[in-house]
């Protein structure tokens, strides 16, 4: 369903650090995804795609820290990516990252709100687990 929020993304400096830390802290089960370069973060029970299967929990993950991206934001899912950006850049944001294909998951983008805050898009292909 569009509009809702699908997952977090948290930066870090250091990689390790960042892991131990939230794996230590709140149990959170880590998977590296190499080509990627990101962690995918799994924060409570998952299927065998990695979906949370417990209402109310979503997951996440953590990539380095960038220019643009300098905080933990969330991502939210969208009917048309597209539409999206469009209706963002109408009302006073910007894309950060213009739309990418995610293998064959889907499409993301990140934009600045109005306010500076990053958050992430997220269109799924139907093909994927998100």
């Amino acid at each position: 369903m569009a509009g809702e929020v699908q997952h977090f993304e948290i930066p870090y400096d250091k990689a390790d650090r960042a892991k131990k830390f939230y794996s230590t802290v709140f149990g959170w089960k880590m998977k590296d995804m190499h080509e990627m370069k990101y962690t995918w973060v799994s924060t409570g029970p998952v299927d065998k795609q990695g979906m949370p299967t417990k209402m109310g929990v979503i997951s996440g993950g953590m990539m380095k820290r960038m220019d643009w991206f300098k905080a933990p934001s969330v991502t939210v899912t969208v009917d048309d990516i597209d539409k999206t950006l469009q209706k963002v850049k109408k009302t006073g944001g910007k894309a950060i990252i213009e739309k990418q294909k995610v293998g064959e998951m889907g499409w993301s983008a990140y934009v600045q709100d109005s306010e500076g805050n990053v958050i992430g898009l997220w269109q799924s292909s139907g093909k994927g687990p998100m």
